[in-house]
């Protein structure tokens, strides 16, 4: 395994990262940033994503959305430098209704065909709360344990959830700064330009751009399973 140590601000020296989220925009919207920068360190980074956002929240979106989605998908891992997509198809919106058998059965194979010498995935808490993102995470975790692998998780402040909430945006959910374990400065051109791959996602009016206004050049990362 390549060296695992980490500190204050910077990311682990991982030559070879798997990312576990649950939706094609999870990679971009909330660890491009994260991914990319794995990415410019000479990381081979991929990406497994267990469904195809066939349920997205979105209406109005025109063609196979699963097929779209896709297609965005694999336009904003080339932004980001990811190696590789591995894109599943277990039903959006219901992770968290399958047993745990079947959740494990897709990220072990990932796991093995990929070798990471760790697993990056959102916070338990899954961000927004999606029961998805909670699934998705909760997996990853297991899989680690299998594989003795550490994960690290994107998180958000209390700071920067009570101030969306203020604004109108509730639900997002985060951690006081005794529970954050990194500060990783960050440069988002990447991110924002895989970003907007995601077309039939990242519309004008969405939370998303207030968030990474609030975030500004620092993403916040904590161990879920430490090195």
């Amino acid at each position: 395994m390549a060296d695992a140590t980490s500190k204050p601000g910077a990311l682990p020296g991982w030559g070879r990262v798997l990312a576990v989220v649950a939706h094609p925009d999870d990679e971009s919207f909330g660890l491009g940033a994260v991914l990319s920068t794995f990415a410019a360190a000479g990381a081979a980074v991929d990406v497994l994503c267990l469904t195809r956002g066939e349920a997205s929240t979105l209406r109005g979106v025109e063609g196979d959305l699963t097929r779209i989605r896709e297609h965005e998908l694999r336009s904003a891992a080339d932004d980001l430098g990811i190696r590789g997509v591995d894109l599943r198809a277990l039903p959006d919106g219901g992770l968290s209704d399958l047993d745990e058998h079947t959740l494990d059965g897709e990220i072990d194979p990932a796991v093995v065909a990929t070798r990471p010498d760790g697993l990056v995935t959102f916070d338990t808490t899954g961000i927004s709360g999606h029961p998805d993102h909670v699934a998705a995470t909760d997996a990853a975790i297991r899989a680690a344990g299998r594989h003795q692998l550490p994960v690290l998780a994107w998180t958000l402040p209390d700071d920067i959830c009570a101030t969306l909430a203020a604004e109108g945006f509730a639900g997002f959910l985060g951690r006081p700064p005794a529970e954050i374990d990194l500060e990783l400065t960050v440069d988002r051109t990447a991110q924002r330009h895989a970003i907007r791959r995601h077309a039939s996602q990242a519309v004008p009016d969405s939370v998303l751009w207030r968030r990474l206004e609030l975030q500004g050049d620092t993403d916040h990362l904590r161990w879920l399973r430490r090195p």
